[in-house]
């Protein structure tokens, strides 16, 4: 059986900026609040932390300061994919210096590859470095889909442990499972569907709910872990609203609105990311005050 590197629910953390670069005032807090609460790991420079925007050396920096702050107090995986293989590996041996437990990798995006150059891309970057790695699945941003047998292949590298989910696809998905075992761990990519995977031997989830709501998101797993299946899954129904709203829109523009309604100084987004529209912005602000978030 391969390594675990986190059970339950991790945040992929947004990143607040300033204008001039990020602020890691704010970033220490979003980090405090989530592990106060019962985050069992923190994703850095993920999607949601708008890592696509960031220079080389911001993208470094939030890396390093992120292992420093959360000082072991739960893990730390570091987001370090990218479409450009040999950087993707010199990042994440970067990460792999300056402490991360754990690598995200997405899948190559605009220039793609083939299924072939999946395994090939991927291995070369588990090949240089020595701690565990988690892939990412999300066919809706990158173009390629990494299919099962691609995910069998790659589970025979000791340093390909894991798979972030986010393609939607449960018959793929059970093959997946069914191919690779426990040689390859899952994870939830989408929050409408922690509990499917958790029900087909998935770890758990790395979520962008958590970044408000991390207590209810990490006891969705909890309760699932504990055997308390019913009460797992009318958690998950409950919070429907709250999720759709947060993906009402592309990710992370909503999620860093609702931080910023509930009086986290997370900034502005980036562009080409712009303000929310007026009618989603509504649904978003419904949904927060349903939860307790905001006020009506």
């Amino acid at each position: 059986m391969k390594k675990v590197v986190f059970k339950g629910a991790g945040v992929a953390v947004v990143t607040p900026y300033t204008e001039t670069g990020i602020d890691y005032k704010a970033l220490a807090q979003l980090i405090d609040f989530n592990i106060d609460n019962g985050t069992d790991a923190i994703i850095i420079c993920g999607t949601t932390g708008e890592s696509a925007t960031m220079t080389d050396e911001e993208h470094k920096e939030a890396i390093e300061f992120t292992i420093k702050h959360v000082n072991k107090r739960v893990p730390v995986i570091a987001g370090t994919g990218s479409n450009d293989t040999i950087y993707a590996a010199q990042l994440s041996q970067h990460a792999e210096e300056a402490g991360a437990d754990a690598l995200l990798l997405v899948s190559p995006y605009y220039n793609k590859t083939s299924q072939k150059g999946l395994v090939e891309h991927f291995n070369y970057i588990a090949d240089r470095v020595n701690i565990p790695i988690i892939l990412y699945n999300v066919p809706s941003r990158t173009g390629v889909t990494i299919k099962p047998e691609t995910y069998q292949a790659l589970s025979k590298h000791p340093n390909i442990v894991a798979t972030k989910e986010a393609s939607g696809d449960f018959s793929a998905i059970l093959k997946t499972r069914a191919l690779c075992g426990d040689d390859l761990h899952m994870y939830s990519g989408n929050d409408d569907q922690i509990v499917p995977i958790l029900a087909m031997g998935g770890m758990g989830v790395i979520s962008v709910l958590s970044n408000i709501m991390p207590k209810e998101t990490h006891e969705i797993c909890k309760l699932f872990f504990e055997g308390r299946m019913q009460e797992s899954s009318a958690l998950q129904i409950r919070l429907a609203d709250i999720i759709d709203a947060l993906f009402v829109e592309v990710n992370p523009i909503p999620v860093k609105t609702a931080l910023r309604l509930m009086g986290y100084p997370v900034g502005e987004l980036r562009r080409p990311l712009t303000d929310m529209e007026p009618n989603t912005l509504a649904q978003l602000k419904k949904a927060l005050a349903a939860h307790s978030l905001i006020k009506n």
